[in-house]
Parts: structure tokens; C-alpha cells; sequence
């Protein structure tokens, strides 16, 4: 997710010229509304928070928010509140000692607040998937909904309101690559299951006698940079040739290599394709904390999985 907000805040403007212009817009409506005063004094703070704040706002949201808006107001409010209170001791305090958490105190305004926040971006989400127009992105959210939709127009060209099945998936290359590259990005099992040498082994110019544990590590070739464009970035175009044609890749093998590959293999592939294109098929899904607030930080066990959180299914219908 940070890596595609970079991306896309580029795509934007942001640390090229171009960014400028909405700058400059901006400053016209700054200076209209100081001279609205006509020499007289007034409080400048949050009206220099809220020209600042509209630079992003026109990114993420496509248009800026009126200094008098009221819904922008608390926007600000609640971001300001939440800046100053966070430098509180008892903040601190309860990011040492937990228990604090069921104490009164700042802690429990500044989840009040973000809960505010949270909520805001939820209804603006859903809003802005009301009235996408994918041939017109004129915002961060928009085209983070469209990058959600590419797979979607797959299923919807190849199989319609029909029940995906796993034989679908040689007439979508680009769905099929996303699997793919889900798998090789989440690296479930980094380390493998050990191994043992049933006899001397020579390898490149090693000697590995029998009986000796192998850890075969995984996560080394799903992540090799010879075998992928962008090993650390969620790229499915390591899946498809220049005419968007799947394509095999021998470093894939998150099920592990060779005889002692994993038994459940054709079973698990089978599956995550139908689950996955039967999901994506009927929902368009979102985090209720927004784009940039997606923990992707794994569990570690013998696997890698997912640490328990919440996300937004909207029915595509």
C-alpha cells in the first residue's frame, strides 16, 4: 500500500512541477480570504492548516474543501486535537502499561477522534465507488478503486454472473497473475519444512553428507531480484509477457520444489483461484481504517498469516 501511494501521489504531481498549479490555486484563495478582513485582526492558524491541508485534499479527494466548510472544519479539528493530545503523558504512558486503556484520560479522545475519521473515509469510499468512472480518474481514491477493478473486468468479460470455475482461469491471464502474485508476495512459508540428506550430497562444489538437516529458504527465491522486475513490490506484471499472456515462472514455488513438494498443491490451487475470482466477482472490498492503514505485518509461526483485522465488502450489484 505505501509503495501504490507513492506511486500514484507521483502520477499526481507530487514532487514535480505540476504540483505547483494546485499550489498557486490555493494561494489565490488564501489571499482572498485575508484581504476579506480588510486590515482587521483575525486568528490565522487554522486557516493556514486548512490552505495547507487543501493541497492533499485535492489529490485524494479530486476537488478542495471551502475554508467555511463545516464537515472540513471538524476534518481539522479532530486532526489538530489529535496532533496536540498525542504529546500528553498519559499517552505515552498507556503505550508502555496497556492496561491504562480502560483509564480515563487523552488517550481515550484520540480514538473517539479517529473513529470520527475513520468513518468519514468509509462513507467517502463508498461514495466514490457509487460514481466511479474509470475512464476518468480524477482522484487517489479513484484510482485505487480502478486498480481493484482490473481483475473485476476480467471476471465480468469471461464469466459474467456464471460460478467461477478452476478451468476459467486459462481465459484470464491477468486474474490468474495476481493469484500468482499474492502468493509470491505473502511468502507463507519462508523457511520451508526441513529437509534431511538420505545420502552424501554434491552441490556447486559443496559436500553435504547424509543425515544432514536442510532448511530449504523460500522466501530467497519467491524475492530474487534475477527472477523478478520488483522482488519487493506487489507487481503481477512478473506473471504476464508484453502481451499480457500468463506466464510460468520457475522461481514460483511457494508450495515448495521436487518430490517433496506439497501434497495439497493442485487441491490449494484449485482453490484460491475459485474463492478468489468468486469474491472479487461479487464484492469490492476496502479497510474501514482506509488505504494507508493496512497492517501487512505477518504473524510468525512455521507459516506467515495474517494478523486479525476488519475489511469493507460492498456488493458489486
Amino acid at each position: 500500500m505505501r509503495r501504490f501511494t507513492i506511486s500514484t501521489l507521483r502520477d499526481f504531481g507530487m514532487g514535480k512541477s505540476t504540483i505547483e498549479e494546485k499550489i498557486a490555486e490555493e494561494c489565490v484563495s488564501l489571499n482572498k480570504y485575508f484581504a476579506s478582513f480588510k486590515g482587521k485582526p483575525f486568528e490565522s492558524t487554522m486557516i493556514l492548516n486548512a490552505a495547507v491541508a487543501n493541497i492533499i485534499v485535492a489529490i485524494l479527494l479530486g476537488y478542495r474543501m471551502e475554508y467555511d466548510d463545516p464537515q472540513f472544519k471538524r476534518l481539522l479539528d479532530l486532526t489538530n486535537e489529535n496532533i496536540r493530545l498525542l504529546g500528553k503523558p498519559m499517552v505515552s504512558l498507556t503505550n508502555i502499561f496497556p492496561l491504562l486503556e480502560y483509564f480515563p484520560g487523552s488517550h481515550k479522545t484520540i480514538l473517539k477522534n479517529a473513529d470520527e475519521l475513520y468513518d468519514f473515509i468509509r462513507r467517502t469510499f463508498v461514495e466514490y465507488l457509487k460514481n466511479l468512472d474509470e475512464n476518468d480518474q480524477r482522484s487517489f481514491i479513484d484510482v485505487f478503486l480502478v486498480k481493484q477493478k482490473e481483475v473485476q473486468e476480467e471476471i465480468s468479460r469471461v464469466i459474467g454472473s456464471a460460478q467461477p470455475m478452476y478451468s476459467h482461469r486459462t481465459q484470464m491471464p491477468y486474474t490468474n497473475a495476481v493469484i500468482h502474485e499474492i502468493q509470491r508476495v505473502a511468502d507463507i512459508v519462508p523457511l520451508n519444512l526441513g529437509h534431511l540428506t538420505t545420502r552424501d550430497v554434491t552441490f556447486r562444489g559443496y559436500s553435504i553428507p547424509k543425515g544432514t538437516y536442510i532448511i530449504p529458504l523460500l522466501t530467497s527465491v519467491l524475492r530474487d531480484e534475477t527472477q523478478f522486475e520488483k522482488p519487493e513490490e506487489f507487481y503481477p506484471n512478473h506473471f504476464l509477457d508484453s502481451k499480457g499472456n500468463f506466464v510460468k515462472k520457475d522461481a514460483f514455488m511457494p508450495f515448495s520444489a521436487g518430490r517433496r513438494a506439497c501434497a495439497g498443491e493442485t487441491l490449494a490451487r484449485m482453490e484460491l483461484f475459485v474463492f478468489f475470482t468468486s469474491l472479487m466477482q461479487q464484492f469490492t472490498f476496502s479497510s474501514p481504517l482506509g488505504p494507508n492503514n493496512v497492517d501487512l505485518t505477518p504473524i510468525t509461526g512455521i507459516t506467515n498469516s495474517p494478523k486479525p483485522h476488519e475489511i469493507c465488502a460492498v456488493p458489486r450489484n
